[in-house]
């Protein structure tokens, strides 16, 4: 096809041309005014800067010397920021800064080149201040200005920009330190240089002084928004010692990798696409584990989408362990209240690789297991904060074709048969105790009152014989109780979980031990390796009931004198009552051996629910409550009658082995996961004055010794009763 050829009127040319010279000739001579006035015009902006430094954040901000070196190239030496009666924060020796010009006509500062020599950047934390606590202050003024609701994903894109208009196309970097110091108790510093050459980042970095070489490399292309970093070390895994030293977690790894693919709008969030891997990680901290935890290959495929007033990890990402996959889903959504989603959904995979992908270090218990088929998991959780009662969870781990064809290093079904269980106190050995017909105080479930199994299972596990070792309903109330309590106050626990802590794991309160107990429970439980009857026969035969009482049969005799089969609905009930807090048991007994008043309501509140089930005679006088009478032997060991107990010193209401006495802590963490051991103070704490405004100090003195003087008689009655 041929273009028809245009004539343009020549007079109309001449006029374009004169238009187009005018405007050429007014630039070059606004540019020449703009030339000659630079120098002027920078040190107006350096005063300015200075001044708005000191004002809005308490800097006093020094420079040596500003000037231009080029059209668009800013050289500036001996810089220094120290804050207001803080350490300084920073100097550098020498930096020279280009910015674009196209950019700049819009508004936005896009750096095209940087040099630094010789600097450092020093963070100090010292007593309860930092030297970038300024970061922290608001100016008044935007508190005022601020109207209307912030709006998160603007925020994020604004954030994400000015990150990235910040990184230069091209950067030279020597000597540059950044400092750290931990009220002098740790230190650390990394002497770094890096070179952006056209978009590839190369830089070193020495740690403390040449106690380790780190190198990130990489490519950066902030215009498009794509970055991708790789850290790795010389000759030996990437770590930091600050992390052993001062958080007692130890962390490193061979590799770590992280990408940004792309970020921008998408129906109205602000979507970031990016993807995070490591290899052969190593994590020690004593409440994740007890040992060295490994992850040979993790990485996560991740968008993420930031709403007006949400932020979440959409279900669109992929995490991977090894060959194992699952994609996760997670939202927090801010407001009047706030709003917990969690779902995590993995696809019918196969069941080896998943077991293959389990950390190394992570259940010891079942290293070597075998098996064969596939299995596939979901995870559905829900929290309104302003209606906790509300909260959803559901958890379904389902097999497909699947079997155990090998036992790792614990088979799970040693309990089907005699076996030796060693109950554990502040983490040290009591005694063996062997569960079968040669130890005279074992007790076969047909030889067991069914006043003591009801009573158990209603106060317990009542759905015990129906369920699969786990009770959703439960496990979502004891969420709702410990979120309003803020405190972990309330476990989920069935007996499945009970026993396989007892009987198959350490009694360290980890996360590794928690998971690896779950998934116990569920590998016996759905692969029935363990019949419900022996599981509870097992049960109530390593149960504490008592300091240093463990199973039905011990419990019984050293009580009441009786037989298990012998025992009455009253004792099944008492015997109930203390599997929270076992060692709290005589105090529950007035001198003449009866059951103090208080008792009465538990009583008449679990003889109801039991009478209901069908499972005893309705009762309007207490469900035994009056004909339960300690043994005349042990009523001389009885605290007086007027005595006040603390109860709570005794053991620990949250879902931890029985064996185990709560410590004191701190906070919500230390609670579920355990903090340092603590001496055993047990026996200091069992006796408080009822009235201490009627006894001198001697006198409670006098009452505590006498106190430990009769348990220490009754430990040696004990004793001599086995």
């Amino acid at each position: 096809m041929r273009i028809p050829k245009i004539n343009i009127p020549k007079k109309y040319l001449k006029i374009g041309a004169w238009v187009l010279g005018v405007f050429l000739i007014v630039g070059i001579a606004l540019g020449a005014v703009a030339y000659s006035k630079r120098e002027a015009i920078l040190k107006k902006m350096v005063a300015k800067a200075i001044a708005k430094a000191d004002k809005d954040y308490g800097l006093e901000v020094k420079i040596g010397s500003a000037g231009f070196t080029g059209l668009s190239t800013v050289k500036m030496t001996n810089i220094s920021v120290v804050p207001k009666e803080r350490d300084t924060l920073s100097n550098i020796g020498q930096l020279s800064v280009s910015v674009r010009l196209f950019p700049l006509l819009f508004g936005n500062v896009k750096l095209s080149e940087v040099t630094l020599n010789d600097g450092f950047v020093s963070v100090v934390l010292k007593d309860s201040t930092t030297n970038i606590d300024f970061l922290l202050k608001r100016k008044k003024k935007d508190s005022t200005e601020t109207k209307g609701k912030s709006n998160l994903a603007e925020i994020a894109n604004n954030i994400l920009n000015q990150v990235l208009y910040k990184i230069p196309n091209d950067m030279d970097v020597k000597n540059m330190v950044f400092k750290f110091n931990d009220h002098d108790t740790a230190q650390l510093s990394f002497a770094t240089t890096a070179v952006i050459d056209d978009g590839d980042l190369k830089s070193t970095i020495e740690v403390n002084n040449g106690e380790s070489k780190w190198h990130i490399d990489g490519y950066v292309n902030p215009g498009s928004k794509k970055l991708s970093f790789t850290a790795y070390a010389d000759g030996k895994k990437l770590e930091l010692p600050y992390l052993n030293n001062k958080l007692h977690a130890k962390v490193s790894f061979d590799t770590l990798q992280t990408e940004l693919k792309s970020a921008g709008y998408s129906s109205g969030d602000y979507k970031i696409s990016g993807s995070w891997s490591v290899k052969n990680m190593l994590l020690n901290q004593p409440r994740i584990a007890n040992n060295d935890i490994i992850i040979q290959s993790a990485k996560l495929e991740a968008d993420v989408l930031v709403g007006e007033n949400y932020i979440a990890l959409d279900s669109t990402s992929t995490a991977y362990l090894r060959d194992a996959s699952i994609h996760p889903y997670i939202k927090y959504t801010l407001g009047k209240n706030k709003i917990y989603e969690l779902k995590l959904n993995a696809e019918e995979q196969d069941a080896q690789a998943v077991l293959n992908a389990f950390p190394q270090g992570l259940f010891e218990s079942l290293e070597g297991l075998k098996v064969q088929g596939k299995i596939k998991y979901n995870l559905n959780f829900y929290l309104d904060t302003a209606i906790p009662d509300s909260v959803k969870f559901n958890s379904t781990l389902t097999p497909v074709d699947f079997k155990i064809i090998q036992w790792g290093k614990t088979n799970l079904q040693k309990i089907n048969n005699s076996f030796v269980y060693t109950p554990y106190e502040y983490g040290k050995p009591m005694r063996d105790i062997t569960i079968g017909p040669s130890n005279p105080n074992f007790t076969p479930l047909s030889a067991i009152s069914n006043n003591f199994k009801n009573a158990v299972l209603t106060a317990e596990d009542p759905s015990f014989f129906t369920h699969n070792g786990f009770v959703e309903e439960s496990i979502r109330k004891s969420i709702a109780v410990n979120f309003k309590e803020k405190k972990f106050k309330r476990g989920g626990s069935t007996i499945s979980m009970q026993l396989v802590k007892n009987v198959y794991l350490s009694r360290q309160k980890t996360l590794a031990r928690k998971a690896e107990e779950i998934l116990i429970v569920w590998l016996i439980e759905h692969n029935h390796l363990v019949s419900k009857q022996r599981m509870l026969e097992v049960y109530f035969n390593i149960m504490e009931l008592g300091q240093n009482i463990y199973g039905i049969g011990e419990a019984s005799r050293y009580y009441f004198g009786k037989q298990p089969a012998d025992l009455t609905i009253g004792d099944g009930l008492f015997l109930a009552s203390i599997v929270p807090k076992p060692k709290a048991a005589m105090y529950k007994f007035m001198a003449n051996g009866s059951l103090k008043p208080y008792m009465f309501n538990y009583f008449r509140f679990m003889g109801n629910i039991m009478a209901r089930r069908g499972l005893t005679p309705s009762d309007t006088s207490g469900y035994g409550f009056y004909n339960v009478r300690l043994r005349e032997g042990l009523r001389q060991y009885l605290a007086p009658d007027t005595a006040v107990i603390d109860t709570t010193a005794f053991d620990d209401d949250s879902d931890t082995p029985p064996v185990i006495m709560q410590d004191e802590s701190k906070n919500l963490f230390d609670r579920i996961f355990g903090g340092r051991a603590k001496k055993d103070t047990a026996s200091n704490k069992q006796i408080k004055s009822g009235d201490t405004t009627t006894k001198t100090r001697k006198q409670l003195r006098q009452e505590r010794r006498e106190q430990r003087r009769k348990e220490k008689e009754l430990e040696e009655l004990r004793k001599g009763n086995n």
